[in-house]
């Protein structure tokens, strides 16, 4: 008599966002070294501050224009496989940086990183929409906030403090092959993939679709401006601290990694918070839209004091900047998933994060430029980061509608 086939059993969600969550630690890492080892990379390569934006703004580039892909190739072929591809690509090109000699092997590396890091958010939108309760929705966009959020904190203390011993060649080799070792524990998770073509409860949805929905839009212009703050002070603010504040590599490094700490934190507790009062009556659009809104109106009072204010000042509306905007992390990633579904989760957030990382390609190269033409100055780009919180408010408040599922069968 044969045997009866054995039941497919799927890794546990908390599990599952645990390895998502630590993809995205070690994604920001391997993004923020760039940043962490600015001054001694512009000496080893002679950069000004223009190419060093160019260098950033490459990155982005490549990160931005690959999220329709991504998502289309998470649909197709499922998040566990491409997000498995693109943690290969970028903990390479990472692991070779450390190998460079001039600004063209840097800009393509950087390039192929932005790759790589693509497909993060597609993938893990797709996965936590597909596996994890509505109501444990809140709690996994927190432990995935933590994950990115603090990888930038770990990134810059320790390779801060790596680079000011070693070196920046000998950190970026290093945390390109311990990056790798992320891919033996993803190999083995099992997970459900939400695919149409195999799954009749999965209803199709178009692209065509998706770019009809007025929410789209308006997360798609808060992402923008939210990102616009955020890349900012990632590719900038050390450099701001060691050439314009004087700070010491360790001194900048313990500084903008506490700030970054604070941040991850308060986006885990946002997280649980959320999922806290959703289930005790608030409505998804209050309990997400009002973090969103403070969050701007923080940035925009960080941004415009930052370059005028004493240092003491200054690193105190840091913190407050960073508690803000870590308590809205885990909304941006929520209102897609809640919205679009898991039928339509991944190109949604492909769509949201390519236009909201458009300030990594403008935003980071024409800070440089600013800096460059103002004598080094840095008072022009922390002004204009500012300003632009107010099209985040427009976009949150003013353009996205009520969060709530899309019928996407009457859509």
């Amino acid at each position: 008599m044969p045997a009866e086939p054995r039941t497919l059993r799927t890794t546990a969600p908390l599990i599952i966002v645990g390895l998502m969550a630590t993809s995205l630690f070690i994604n920001y890492i391997d993004r923020g070294n760039l940043a962490t080892g600015a001054t001694q990379i512009r000496a080893d390569l002679h950069l000004s501050a223009t190419a060093y934006g160019a260098l950033a703004a490459g990155f982005y580039f490549a990160y931005a224009f690959c999220q329709l892909p991504s998502g289309a190739l998470s649909d197709r072929f499922g998040g566990k496989l491409v997000l498995g591809v693109g943690a290969l690509l970028w903990s390479v090109s990472t692991l070779m940086t450390g190998f460079v000699q001039g600004f063209l092997g840097l800009f393509i590396l950087r390039m192929m990183l932005g790759m790589g890091e693509s497909v993060a958010f597609t993938t893990t939108s797709k996965i936590i929409a597909s596996n994890v309760p509505r109501a444990q929705m809140g709690l996994a966009n927190g432990v995935i906030g933590f994950g990115y959020l603090v990888g930038p904190a770990v990134g810059t203390l320790l390779g801060g403090f790596m680079m000011a011993r070693w070196g920046w060649r000998a950190t970026f080799l290093a945390f390109g092959a311990v990056s790798l070792f992320w891919l033996i524990p993803w190999s083995r998770v099992r997970i459900i993939e939400a695919k149409p073509a195999e799954n009749p409860d999965v209803k199709p949805v178009s692209m065509r679709q998706i770019l009809g929905r007025r929410a789209l839009w308006g997360a798609a212009l808060g992402h923008f401006a939210g990102n616009w703050n955020w890349y900012f002070i990632l590719g900038y603010l050390p450099m701001y601290l060691e050439m314009q504040r004087g700070f010491s590599k360790e001194h900048m490094a313990t500084v903008v990694s506490s700030a970054y700490l604070v941040n991850a934190l308060a986006a885990l507790f946002a997280g649980w918070a959320f999922d806290k009062a959703i289930v005790r009556g608030w409505s998804p659009s209050v309990t997400l839209k009002l973090p969103l809104a403070a969050a701007h109106l923080g940035g925009l009072v960080c941004m415009l004091a930052m370059p005028f204010m004493p240092i003491g000042a200054c690193i105190a509306l840091l913190f407050v900047y960073e508690i803000l905007l870590g308590f809205s992390s885990p909304a941006y990633f929520m209102i897609p998933q809640i919205m679009a579904g898991p039928a339509a989760a991944a190109r949604w957030t492909g769509m949201q994060n390519m236009l909201g990382n458009m300030p990594g390609i403008i935003g980071v190269l024409f800070a440089g430029v600013l800096i460059d033409a103002s004598n080094g100055s840095y008072a022009m780009p922390f002004l204009l980061a500012g300003l632009v919180n107010i099209l985040g408010l427009l976009g949150w408040i003013g353009i996205l509608p009520k969060i709530e599922p899309v019928d996407w069968e009457a859509a």
